[in-house]
């Protein structure tokens, strides 16, 4: 991210009217290997192609805020194999990390793993010291730590089903695994902060909170949450769940949580009502039928459908509702944007 873009999120944020109205998108790796001409394999593995990759999105696009910029990460790998799980890789589809835990009992038998020396954190490192140089003389900085949520990494630990079920099974031994999983992710973030000193954001994407209530939300969710966006002082805290986002967003204030990505289902002026309108809001279009499915007009009709559906601008930047799919072409972006800026 440049310093000029960097500026304008923190503007947005601070709820200032910005023009034109600023446009972001979550990339990774469902959208970029594939756009920039690689397999999604070739995007994890080779150092020089992920680089490649990021450095076509900015360039083509120079005046879009992508999100978290230069993303290291390896799909949904990355945390869950510092707890040793087992990543199954493929040449062009996304990989997967196979479960660990398959009774709660396991859990009172887990430790928290040192995120440099357990599983593909420390590659997320090297990858990033390895490129920065060429990242900040294209006028980029890493601006975020980054980070599965502790509810998504429990799942992957333990299956979505079996963690959901678990928490009314056995409740003890959830908080116990969130517990660990939180203690982990707080130190993953600060290694990060203290690795790139220009990190002053923090990004974390957990689904799996749209799929419990308030209670839960709660009981489980709440504290997690807040001590991980506690571990440093960050100017942005950063949110993605794009699963059902209205029991999660009335307590984001209080979390400090001050950029929410969230589910297209919601308007951005429900939106804007349960956080109360003091969290800056990226979205909202849908992602798969719109952005990577329709057409150029469609992209752009449902653009205006979006800015229409609130009388209040601020604390917006223009996206759609989940980070960026498969197969969305250059031209429907093109379109989005000059449909969000006109």
């Amino acid at each position: 991210m440049t310093n000029k873009q960097w500026s304008t999120l923190l503007d947005v944020i601070d709820g200032k009217e910005v023009s034109p109205l600023p446009v972001g998108f979550i990339i990774d790796s469902p959208w970029l290997p594939n756009w920039a001409g690689m397999t999604i394999r070739e995007y994890f593995e080779d150092d020089d192609k992920w680089l490649k990759a990021n450095l076509k999105a900015i360039r083509e696009f120079p005046d879009i805020i992508f999100l978290p910029g230069f993303w290291s990460e390896f799909g949904m790998c990355t945390e869950p194999s510092a707890f040793g799980s087992e990543c199954v890789w493929h040449d062009n589809e996304l990989p997967f990390a196979e479960k660990i835990i398959n009774d709660a009992s396991e859990i009172n038998e887990l430790k928290t793993p040192d995120p440099l020396k357990s599983g593909l954190c420390s590659k997320v490192i090297e990858r990033l010291k390895k490129h920065e140089p060429t990242i900040n003389a294209e006028g980029h900085e890493i601006k975020f730590a980054v980070s599965r949520g502790p509810l998504n990494l429990a799942s992957f630990l333990m299956g979505n089903t079996e963690f959901l079920m678990a928490m009314y099974t056995d409740p003890e031994e959830c908080k116990k695994l969130l517990e660990i999983i939180t203690g982990f992710t707080v130190k993953w973030i600060k290694i990060q902060k203290e690795a790139f000193p220009s990190i002053d954001g923090i990004f974390i994407l957990d689904d799996i909170v749209g799929f419990i209530g308030e209670d839960d939300f709660r009981s489980y969710a709440l504290p997690c949450l807040k001590e991980i966006y506690g571990a440093f002082d960050a100017k942005v805290k950063f949110f993605h769940n794009d699963a059902p986002g209205k029991v999660c967003s009335p307590f984001l204030p209080e979390i400090g949580i001050n950029l929410f990505n969230f589910a297209f289902d919601h308007s951005l002026t429900a939106m804007k009502e349960w956080t109360d309108n003091k969290v800056t809001l990226l979205g909202n279009i849908p992602p798969r039928d719109v952005l990577a499915g329709g057409s150029s007009y469609d992209v752009q009709k449902a653009v205006r459908e979006s800015l229409n559906s609130t009388d209040d601008q601020t604390r917006v930047i223009l996206s759609c509702g989940g980070g960026m799919p498969p197969d969305v072409s250059t031209e429907n972006i093109t379109a989005f944007k000059q449909e969000a800026q006109i």
